[in-house]
C-alpha cells in the first residue's frame, strides 16, 4: 500500500490526469465500466499480436501468455460489475490515446517496432494504473473501490514486466531513452485530449 500511495512517482508519468476527470467519471460510471471492458479485451489483443508477431522470442511467448489470460479475466470482471448494475457492453469507443500513441510506434525495423510495441503498452498499463488509482481513491461506490484497486495493483505489475521485457531485447540504455521519448509524447499527447468521463484513458 505503501509503494502504491506514490504511483505517479513510480510510473515516471510526466503530466499527472486533469483532476476533474474522476468526477466526470463517477457521474458516468456506466460508460466507464463498458470503455473499460473494451480496454482490457484490447490489453488482451495487444498481447495475443505480440505472442503471433514475435513467436520466436521465447521469453516474450512465456510472459505473455498468462498476461492474456489476466487481461481476458479483467474483461469477464468488467463485465460482472456492468451486470450488477443493469448495464449492457455496448459499442466500442474510438480510443483516442491509444491510437495517437500508435502513430508514434517504429516501423521497417523490426527490433525497434517490438520495443516500441513493448514500451507502449507499459505506457497505457501506467496510465489506466493511475486512473485507476483515482477511481479507488474518489468514487463512493465501495464494491468498485476495492476493484479498482485490485486492477491498480495488477497493471502496476504488467507496466513492469513490459519495461523489463523491452530491456531483455535491446541495450537498458537504449531502452531507456526511447522511454523517455515516450513519456515527453505521451504527456503531449494527454495535454491535447479533451477531459472528459466517459472514456478510461480520456
Amino acid at each position: 500500500m505503501e509503494e502504491l500511495s506514490a504511483q505517479g512517482h513510480m510510473l515516471h508519468l510526466k503530466l499527472p490526469t486533469d483532476p476533474r476527470w474522476v468526477n466526470l467519471a463517477e457521474i458516468s460510471i456506466e460508460e466507464i465500466l463498458v470503455d473499460h471492458a473494451y480496454c482490457e479485451q484490447k490489453a488482451a489483443s495487444s498481447c495475443i499480436s505480440l505472442i503471433v508477431t514475435f513467436p520466436d522470442h521465447k521469453e516474450l511467448v512465456d510472459t505473455l501468455t498468462p498476461i492474456v489470460a489476466e487481461e481476458w479475466n479483467h474483461f469477464e470482471r468488467v463485465i460482472e460489475q456492468l451486470n450488477k448494475r443493469g448495464y449492457s457492453l455496448s459499442r466500442m469507443r474510438k480510443d483516442e490515446y491509444v491510437n495517437k500513441l500508435f502513430q508514434h510506434i517504429r516501423k521497417g525495423d523490426r527490433k525497434k517496432n517490438l520495443i516500441d510495441r513493448l514500451l507502449v503498452g507499459a505506457l497505457i498499463e501506467a496510465r489506466s494504473c493511475e486512473r485507476f488509482k483515482l477511481l479507488w481513491k474518489n468514487i463512493g461506490d465501495e464494491e468498485l473501490q476495492k476493484f479498482y484497486y485490485e486492477l491498480m495493483v495488477s497493471e502496476a505489475g504488467h507496466y513492469v514486466t513490459f519495461i523489463d521485457l523491452a530491456r531483455k531485447y535491446e541495450d537498458r540504455a537504449v531502452v531507456d531513452a526511447r522511454w523517455e521519448e515516450w513519456l515527453k509524447i505521451e504527456a503531449e499527447i494527454i495535454q491535447n485530449l479533451e477531459t472528459r468521463g466517459d472514456r478510461i484513458h480520456g
